[in-house]
C-alpha cells in the first residue's frame, strides 16, 4: 500500500487492527468532547487511555498510573471551554493533524517493520513517545518521567502480552 489513505481522504480500514480502530473512534470522541476541531496527538493518546488493550494497561501498570485519573488529567489539560461547538469528524485526512498524520504513517512503518499488515495500539502508543517533539511526552517529562522511559515501559509491555 502507498499511503495509509484512501484516495477519498478517508484512513483506509485495513492499515488498523480492531482495537487501534477503537482507539481512533476514542479519539474522535475525545476530539470533540475538549472541543477541538481535529484530532491532535493528545487525544490519540486519551483514545488509547480510554480503549487500551492488554499492552497499554501493562504499560500502565509498569508506570504506576491510573489509566481514569490519566485521561482524566489530559482531558481536563486539552480541554477548550471556550471553542465554538465542533462539527462532525470522520477518520479522515482532514481531520487530523499534521502530527497526527506523520504518527499514523510511522505506526504503520513500524508495525511493517514487525511483520503486521495493521497497526495496534502498541505501535500507535510507542510511536507518539518515540516522535520528536510530542506534547504527550513532554507533558510526561514536566512531571520527571522521560520519553525514553516512557518508551521503554511500552516496549517492555508489548514483549509482556501474547501476540
Amino acid at each position: 500500500m502507498d499511503d495509509i489513505f484512501l484516495p477519498s481522504g478517508r484512513l483506509s480500514p485495513d492499515v488498523l487492527d480492531e482495537t487501534a480502530t477503537r482507539v481512533l473512534r476514542e479519539a474522535l470522541a475525545h476530539t470533540r468532547a475538549t472541543n477541538w476541531d481535529s484530532v491532535r496527538t493528545p487525544h490519540l493518546f486519551m483514545g488509547l487511555l480510554a480503549a487500551p488493550d492488554a499492552g497499554v494497561f501493562k504499560w500502565a501498570g509498569r508506570l504506576e498510573a491510573d489509566l481514569p485519573a490519566l485521561l482524566d488529567q489530559f482531558r481536563d489539560l486539552f480541554h477548550q471551554g471556550n471553542a465554538d461547538p465542533v462539527p462532525p469528524l470522520l477518520l479522515n485526512r482532514e481531520f487530523l493533524s499534521d502530527n497526527v498524520i506523520r504518527l499514523l504513517r510511522d505506526a504503520h512503518g513500524r508495525a511493517a517493520g514487525y511483520g503486521r499488515t495493521a497497526i495496534t495500539p502498541m505501535d500507535l502508543l510507542i510511536t507518539l513517545f518515540t516522535t520528536p517533539n510530542s506534547i504527550v511526552a513532554e507533558c510526561f517529562e514536566r512531571i520527571g518521567v522521560t520519553a525514553a522511559k516512557l518508551t521503554e515501559l511500552a516496549v517492555m509491555a508489548e514483549r509482556d502480552v501474547p501476540a
